[in-house]
C-alpha cells in the first residue's frame, strides 16, 4: 500500500497521464497501477474516441495494462490511482481484478459509482472491496476537466 505522500506523486503521474488523453480529444481521465512493492505497473487515459470504444476508460486501460505486465488479471494488493471517481463499470471491474486499494481525484457527482451513485463496493454482491482513499489532489483533477468541458462548449454568451 502507498501512503499519503505517495498518493499525490502518484497522482500527479495520473493527471499527467490524463492530458493525454487531450492529445485525441477524450476527456481528461488517467490511471496509474501501484504494485503491492511500490513499483508502477501501468498507465492508462481515456481512448474512448480514438479507439471507437465506450469501454475505452482510463481505468479499464490501465488494469488491462497492469494484467499484461504481470500476466495475472488477479491484481491482488495493486494500488489503483485515478484522477476521476469511477464510473459503475470501471468499479466492478476494479472488484473483479481485486485491486486491494483506490486512490480518486476528484468526485462526480453525476457518473460516479463509489461516493456517489450506486456507491458499488457498498453493495452485497460486490466480490471484492478496495480501501477507497479520495480526494487526492480534487482540485487540480477538477480544474482540467473543467477547463476541457468548458472549451468544448465554448465561450459563455
Amino acid at each position: 500500500m502507498i501512503d499519503a505522500t505517495a498518493a499525490e506523486r502518484w497522482m500527479r503521474d495520473a493527471l499527467a497521464e490524463a492530458s493525454a488523453a487531450l492529445d485525441h480529444d477524450d476527456v481528461p481521465v488517467g490511471a496509474v497501477v501501484i504494485a503491492p512493492d511500490g513499483t508502477e505497473l501501468a498507465r492508462g487515459h481515456n481512448r474512448r474516441e480514438q479507439l471507437a470504444d465506450p469501454t475505452a476508460h482510463a481505468e479499464l486501460e490501465a488494469l488491462r495494462a497492469a494484467a499484461r505486465t504481470l500476466g495475472t488479471w488477479r491484481l491482488d494488493g495493486c494500488t489503483l490511482v485515478v484522477t476521476l471517481e469511477p464510473c459503475a463499470m470501471c468499479a466492478g471491474a476494479i472488484s473483479h481484478a481485486r485491486i486491494g486499494r483506490l486512490v480518486f481525484g476528484a468526485e462526480d457527482v453525476k457518473g460516479g459509482a463509489v461516493v456517489n451513485g450506486p456507491r458499488f463496493f457498498e453493495q452485497p454482491t460486490c466480490h471484492s472491496r478496495p480501501l477507497v482513499v479520495g480526494g487526492v489532489l480534487a482540485e487540480e483533477s477538477s480544474a482540467m476537466l473543467r477547463a476541457f468541458f468548458k472549451a468544448r462548449r465554448g465561450p459563455s454568451p
